[in-house]
């Protein structure tokens, strides 16, 4: 298994002062809305520094009772790094950082379910909208707790959509929901793309075996030396050790998608 060595914090720093001299003031942010596969209203915000097709583009989901407004702080730098994002409100989810998920509100104005794997169809028309709507050669699926797992599946069942998959505390969150237990490492077994899988000091036994399971020849992972935190919260600059973090994800992203 390959582990992502933690390179000296100010290397980070460092990349995120050159990028950003040259591409943060150019970055654009907009709400945008779209349907999902039925008649819920998938809400979501772009942040574009460019709509060149060689600028990678980063589709991002947050964990669960939240919404959108995790990548608040998150996306920015992922600009600055070279990325363009769109932030989506799943219907499984709730208000983070003031940021109401709107498309919660859609599903249940609708009277759709809201569980985790109700998701799942969020997730499949935002990566499908994204491919049709952006101009970008290379889409990259993060995912947040139990939507990190589901972008695992998809890349592992529809390897159409997705040239690469971050997953921020994945695990078998969905065996109460009518799914086998080992249904993210079946999946898994079959991602051909580069993957990234982080998470919390103690949360690695939730993910170990998808990790393993995993064909790809590009897999890396990280776990923090500290306690860490649960899903991508773990880059917010209110933690002390999210500069490690933010060190493993940058070196993942410049030697694949850069």
């Amino acid at each position: 298994m390959k582990i992502i060595n933690v390179q000296n914090k100010l290397r980070l720093v460092v990349i995120f002062i050159v990028v950003f001299s040259g591409l943060a003031f150019g970055t654009t942010k907009k709400t945008i809305k779209f349907s999902s596969v039925d008649s819920v209203e998938i809400t979501a915000d772009v942040y574009l520094i460019n709509e060149n097709q060689h600028t990678p583009l980063i589709v991002l989901f947050h964990q669960a009772g939240w919404s959108r407004g995790e990548y608040l702080e998150i996306a920015p730098k992922l600009n600055m790094l070279g990325f363009n994002c769109i932030a989506i409100d799943l219907r499984s989810g709730g208000e983070i950082n003031g940021i109401t998920n709107e498309t919660a509100i859609s599903a249940v104005q609708a009277q759709k379910s809201t569980k985790y794997i109700d998701a799942l169809p969020d997730i499949i028309a935002s990566l499908i909208y994204v491919k049709k709507s952006f101009n970008s050669k290379k889409i990259i699926a993060w995912g947040s707790s139990y939507s990190a797992a589901l972008v695992l599946q998809i890349a592992g069942t529809q390897p159409d959509l997705v040239d690469g998959v971050l997953a921020f505390a994945p695990g078998e969150y969905f065996a109460k929901q009518g799914k086998p237990k080992t249904w993210i490492q079946d999946s898994a077994a079959h991602i051909n793309v580069p993957v990234f899988i982080t998470s919390a000091h103690d949360e690695r036994k939730l993910w170990a075996a998808i990790y393993n399971a995993i064909q790809s020849q590009n897999k890396s992972s990280f776990l923090p030396t500290t306690e860490g935190n649960h899903g991508s919260r773990a880059l917010w600059e209110e933690f002390a050790d999210s500069d490690d973090y933010w060190n493993a994800v940058t070196e993942f992203l410049r030697n694949n998608f850069l």
